[in-house]
């Protein structure tokens, strides 16, 4: 088997069907298996999918075990060299796997490869960042990051002053699309279950760096990528739970000093951001019930920050 390609679903019916239709549609050229490990959807999920494709190994999990456990199962059956974390929402376009496969064997340094994706309208969808760091955090709080985004500086994190138009080792990729070898996987581990849902593979392309291996993009292959149909579905607890992520994985690769100089810039993150949404439902009626909501979750992560990552924490049943 060259290629093991692993889907988690949770409540993505129509698009997880869409995902698995574009995959077998744009790779023909050599042998795969895909890979779906359903986390526990209250939908038509894996009944549509044992009908439209039979042929796809699922995993039906009783509770939402997250994004890092779901893929873990899937890599402990997975028997192909490569293997492919692919979103639920995403459409493979031209070939592009055949081609980060391509990519990926003239690159034998590289543990991680991502590739471009792109927004539903073809835009660019940066997919490259730099790991959590106390300066990183700052200045996304502040908002110095959207406010001079072509800045080399200000747009570190997201690298959002670079056109993604070039190979180049990064950081991290998106977790959207990760693709990597049965020989650095074997080496550095499976994902890290404790993460439930982001920050993740943050992780572990911290964890596959520090073991000598490359995390590379290549813009030689594209995807779209839809983005957030699962977690849209409790946008205001995904967003404690991104701060979560980001918290666990400084706490578990600094000292406790920083870690809580991170909980306290995640405090100021979360209250600056208070006020806006407020003056927002005060003057447009039609975003108050919006409003009312963001207010709640940015003072409920205002005040849970100071207590650490799993104050935060959101695990969806």
């Amino acid at each position: 088997m060259h290629l093991s390609i692993i889907i988690v679903n949770w409540n993505t019916c129509e698009v997880t069907c869409n995902c698995i239709q574009s995959v077998y549609e744009q790779t023909k050229e050599f042998s795969f298996e895909v890979i779906v490990i359903d986390n526990a959807s209250s939908d038509r999920s894996v009944m549509e999918i044992n009908k439209n494709f039979p042929e796809v190994i699922i995993i039906q999990n009783k509770n939402n075990l997250g994004f890092a456990s779901a893929n873990n199962q899937g890599i402990e059956i997975a028997k192909g060299k490569y293997i492919l974390l692919l979103n639920s929402d995403t459409i493979v376009l031209d070939n592009a796997l055949e081609k980060t496969i391509q990519f990926a064997e003239s690159h034998p340094e590289a543990g991680l490869v991502g590739c471009k994706i792109l927004n539903p309208d073809k835009t660019l969808q940066r997919s490259c960042f730099m790991h959590p760091s106390l300066l990183n955090m700052f200045i996304s709080t502040l908002y110095l990051n959207q406010l001079f985004t072509n800045n080399k500086f200000f747009g570190r994190e997201r690298m959002t002053w670079w056109d993604h138009n070039d190979t180049r080792y990064v950081e991290a990729i998106m977790g959207a699309f990760m693709l990597t070898r049965r020989e650095a996987l074997n080496e550095v581990g499976m994902m890290d279950n404790s993460f439930f849902m982001y920050a993740e593979e943050t992780d572990w392309c911290y964890r596959f760096d520090k073991a000598g291996w490359k995390v590379i993009f290549t813009p030689d292959a594209e995807i779209i990528h839809l983005g957030g149909q699962s977690s849209k579905q409790v946008k205001p607890l995904m967003i404690l739970q991104l701060r979560a992520g980001i918290l666990q994985f400084i706490r578990k690769h600094h000292n406790s000093v920083y870690y809580y100089a991170a909980c306290l810039i995640t405090y100021f993150w979360f209250s600056v951001r208070i006020v806006p949404w407020l003056i927002t439902g005060l003057i447009n009626p039609s975003e108050r019930k919006k409003s009312h909501q963001m207010v709640k979750t940015y003072f409920i992560g205002s005040i849970k920050s100071l207590l650490g990552y799993k104050s935060l924490e959101c695990k969806i049943k």
